[in-house]
Parts: structure tokens; sequence; C-alpha cells
């Protein structure tokens, strides 16, 4: 089975393409599988860890939002995924490597979406990010403490999947593009459930790119595969580029500035403050691995593993438990 794997990425990846006989290898050396290449070893681990089950109450704009169809963190993941595979096919490009890469992406996320990450990064004096923490939980939080030692590749990518990072293979820079068509198009749909701006309010840039995001969605892949195909590059064709980045930008004023979308901003602020400074006096109070953490790393780091770890629910149940008093009888 795996013998086949590579024959075909063999005969028909493009060159440019990261082939799995190629990978630089894992922090600690495995016994290789007999069945799957290592890329597709690195996805599996993703999908059974725990971090990844927790995406599921994760924030990605909306807070705790009015209705089942709003996007949370591990809706988009699995948005950013399927994009990426469909540019990889198109591109001959490693598709087991970029949907590693995409279901990690996000692992190291705070809840309350990036709101959290803007608390933790002024909360701890080393700062906090959140491509930073996903390649944190996989290489040390998961498994207790022995992460689940990925390919160097799948690493790489997760690290730099931001707009400002370096993927060093084309199957990160896939991600990173995904990244970026999956959370427009979900947010155009999920502000426009919201009520905070209607359809035809998008900049005239969006007749490009088109009306309903799975036609934009097509259209972006098109366009990178028309830019892209025979290439060392994933990029869209220059047009089509600038119309993404001017409805981008569109969509930072209207939606994530917005008072509505981040209407409880504030109050999630204050919650994930006030978490911080508890445990950050109490951290006998942090459980086992993270007071652990806290006793080797510094407290900071201990804090933070623990808070960016929660999802949105466990983080209210948790300030709840600390701060909100219970019932009591008196007899």
């Amino acid at each position: 089975m795996k013998r086949t794997i590579l024959l075909k990425e063999e005969q028909f990846l493009s060159p440019f393409a990261k082939k799995s006989k190629d990978t630089a290898g894992r922090l600690r050396a495995e016994t290789p599988c007999d069945m799957r290449t290592d890329f597709q070893r690195d996805r599996d681990r993703i999908i059974y860890s725990k971090a990844f089950r927790r995406l599921k109450n994760k924030t990605q704009v909306f807070f705790s939002p009015d209705g089942d169809h709003y996007m949370t963190r591990l809706t988009h993941t699995l948005d950013v995924a399927q994009i990426a595979r469909s540019i990889a096919r198109c591109l001959d490009l490693n598709e087991d490597l970029c949907e590693a890469i995409a279901l990690g992406h996000d692992l190291g996320h705070t809840p309350f979406g990036h709101t959290g990450e803007r608390i933790l990064n002024k909360l701890n004096p080393e700062g906090f990010k959140h491509n930073e923490q996903s390649l944190r939980v996989v290489d040390y939080i998961e498994n207790e403490g022995d992460g689940l030692n990925l390919t160097y590749e799948t690493r790489d990518g997760i690290l730099e999947h931001k707009k400002t990072g370096n993927p060093h293979t084309l199957e990160g820079k896939t991600v990173s593009i995904s990244d970026r068509i999956a959370y427009l198009n979900h947010d155009i749909e999920d502000a426009v459930r919201a009520g905070i701006f209607k359809a035809e309010d998008l900049p005239k840039e969006i007749s490009l790119l088109g009306r309903s995001s799975s036609e934009r969605i097509n259209n972006m892949i098109t366009s990178i595969y028309r830019r892209s195909k025979g290439k060392n590059e994933v990029e869209m064709e220059e047009e089509v580029f600038k119309a993404t980045e001017n409805v981008r930008d569109f969509m930072f004023d209207a939606v994530y500035k917005n008072d509505l979308a981040r209407s409880e901003e504030e109050r999630a602020a204050r919650m994930i403050t006030a978490l911080y400074e508890y445990f950050k006096n109490a951290p006998d109070k942090l459980p086992a691995f993270y007071g652990k953490i806290a006793r080797e790393n510094g407290i900071d780091r201990g804090v933070s593993d623990y808070i960016s770890g929660m999802t949105d629910r466990f983080a209210v149940n948790v300030f709840k438990e600390i701060y909100i008093p219970k019932n009591f009888i008196i007899i």
C-alpha cells in the first residue's frame, strides 16, 4: 500500500511538490508505518488529538452566536483543509501534507478567537501568537508532554501559516492562502447572517470574485491554478489578488472592528484577564500538567498554555467556579 502511494507521488506530483520520501523527518526517530506515509500519519495524529476535538467549541468570529450555521474554529479548519486539498490537486502538490498542515494550523488558538489571543499577548511578558502556540501544542502539550512528533514539513506549515509567514514548502504556502480564502468567504456569510451588512453592501470588487461563497472560492482557486500551474509558487493572478485584498480590507472595517461582532469582546477580555491573574497568583490551582510547566518554564508559560487550550464554554465554567458564589442552604 505505502509503496504504491510513493510510486504514484513520483509519477504524478509536480517537481516542486514535497514528496513523502523526501521528508526531513521527525524530532524523534520512529519506525516507519508499512501502510501510511509520514504525512498521512501526521494527519491522523492531529485528527485524534484532544486539541483538535476542542476546536468545535472555540470561537471563530462571533461569540456564542444564536444559530446553528455560524463558523466555529473547527468548521473553519475543515474549510481550510478542503480548499487546500483542492488547490493541491490542481497543482499536483502533496494533498496529504496540505491536509495535515491545515488540520493542525489553529490547534493553539485561544478561547474567544483573536480576542483571547490579543489578551494573552498583552498579559504574557513573552507575548503570545496562536501559530507559535499551535506548534507548541503538537511539539509538547499533546500527550502530556510527549507531543505528536510530527514531521518537519507539517510543523513548518503550522508555524508559518499566517499571512506574514514564509512556509518552506508549496504545501505550506497552499494552506496559508487557503486560510485567507476560507475565513474571508465564510466570515462574509456569517456577517450577512448576523445582519451586520447586506450582500449588496460589499465593495464592487466582489463582482470579479463572485456573488456566492462557492463561486468566490471556485474563482480564487481557478485563479491560483492559472497563475501557478507548473511553477514554484502558489499565488492568485494580480487582478484577483487585488480584489481579494480590497474585500478583506472592507471586512476588517465592517466586521472585525464592528461593534456588533465585538459586542462581547470586553467581557471575554475581562474574563481571560481574571483567569490569568488568578492562576498566576495561585499556581497550585493549575492542573498537575500545567503546574509542572509553570515550575519548569515559568508561571506565565504554564498559565498561558492552560488558558489557551480552553474552549469558550470551559473558560466560562472555570470563571464561574472561581468567582461566582454558589447557592447554599442555611440549616
